[in-house]
C-alpha cells in the first residue's frame, strides 16, 4: 500500500491535495470527500443504508488530524468529523473521483434534486 508524501489544504481552491510515494497525486474537492464520508453516518452500518449528503457544495475542511501511520480525519465546518480516510480510501476515492462524482449527481437528478451551478462574475 502506498503512503502520503504531502499533503495540502488548499482553501481557496476548497481542495485537499495528497501526493502517494507511488507517485500518485490527487486533488479532492471538499464537498467531494464530505459527500464520500467514510463514516457510519453517511455510508451506514451496511449496504442500502447510505444517506445521500445534500447542500455541501460550501463545505470547508477547517482541520486535518493524522490518525496514527494510516488515515486522516477530516473536520468540516458543518461539525461532521467522524470519517476516518484510510490512506487506501484516499487512494480510492482519487482515482474514482470522476465515476463516483457523476453517480452522486446522478442520484441528486433521479431524486429530481438540481445540482447548484455556480454563475461566474463577468
Amino acid at each position: 500500500m502506498s503512503h502520503p508524501t504531502a499533503i495540502k489544504l488548499r482553501m481557496q481552491s476548497k481542495l485537499l491535495e495528497i501526493a502517494f510515494d507511488d507517485g500518485n497525486r490527487y486533488e479532492l474537492p471538499f464537498e467531494y470527500l464530505r459527500v464520500y464520508s467514510p463514516s457510519a453516518e453517511v455510508r451506514g452500518h451496511g449496504p442500502g443504508q447510505e444517506v445521500l449528503q445534500l447542500g455541501k457544495h460550501n463545505v470547508i475542511i477547517t482541520k486535518v488530524e493524522p490518525t496514527g501511520h494510516y488515515a486522516l480525519r477530516l473536520i468540516f465546518d458543518d461539525g461532521h468529523d467522524s470519517g476516518l480516510y484510510t490512506w487506501g480510501y484516499l487512494q480510492e476515492l482519487g482515482k474514482t473521483r470522476k465515476e463516483k462524482w457523476q453517480a452522486y449527481l446522478k442520484r441528486l437528478d433521479d431524486l429530481g434534486i438540481k445540482y447548484p451551478t455556480i454563475v461566474k462574475a463577468s
